[in-house]
């Protein structure tokens, strides 16, 4: 914990280069991934502060849209869609994804009902080429599945469909390997994800 200090203290002592930070914000991008620790979005991106706006959530999961009792992923989707003005939301999933291999490997999470709750929202299509990813530790293709899953979940909400149908958003699916760094986007006509 201490160098995360020492960072923090160091941090705030160049006010200068923080300072235009006060009049707001407007991020181009809304950057929906796992909060994984390994998976750190401004560094993949190379994004400054001000120009990616993040949601973080347990396997990057984007939660059905409900309207009686929304969520907080729900809210800051809106938000950066709505008031933010967005053009472009990357659901980025990774390879050795505790959430998803929980799921392909059937793991029992009765000790962490909150957590099997959660991924109860996330339940992977099934691989319809029939290879199993329970044997590979990147569960990449189970990976890839649940990031396309979510990117059609993002569809159903009003005001991504709204903007889509509009042509003021873009959704980019992507695939990042934590061992390597790669990072590769689903591409609509050939059905794969490729490296950026």
């Amino acid at each position: 914990m201490q160098p995360l200090i020492d960072h923090a203290r160091a941090h705030g002592q160049r006010p200068e280069e923080f300072a235009r930070l006060a009049n707001g914000q407007s991020p181009q991008v809304l950057f929906i991934t796992c909060s994984d620790s390994r998976v750190v979005p401004a560094l993949i991106t190379g994004a400054r502060p001000g120009e990616l706006f993040e949601l973080r959530t347990a396997g990057n999961i984007v939660p059905p849209y409900a309207s009686v009792h929304p969520t907080s992923e729900a809210a800051t989707i809106e938000y950066a869609v709505e008031v933010l003005g967005v053009r472009d939301v990357v659901v980025c999933g990774h390879s050795h994804c505790g959430a998803v291999g929980a799921l392909v490997r059937g793991d029992d999470l009765t000790a962490v009902p909150a957590v099997r709750d959660w991924l109860a929202h996330a339940a992977p299509e099934p691989d319809e080429s029939g290879e199993s990813d329970t044997d590979d530790p990147t569960v990449a293709a189970a990976v890839q599945n649940h990031v396309l899953a979510q990117l059609l979940r993002l569809r159903s909400y009003p005001c991504v469909e709204q903007r889509l149908t509009s042509g003021q958003l873009r959704l980019h699916a992507w695939y990042y390997e934590v061992h390597t760094g790669a990072v590769r986007e689903h591409r609509t006509a050939t059905d794969t994800f490729e490296a950026l």
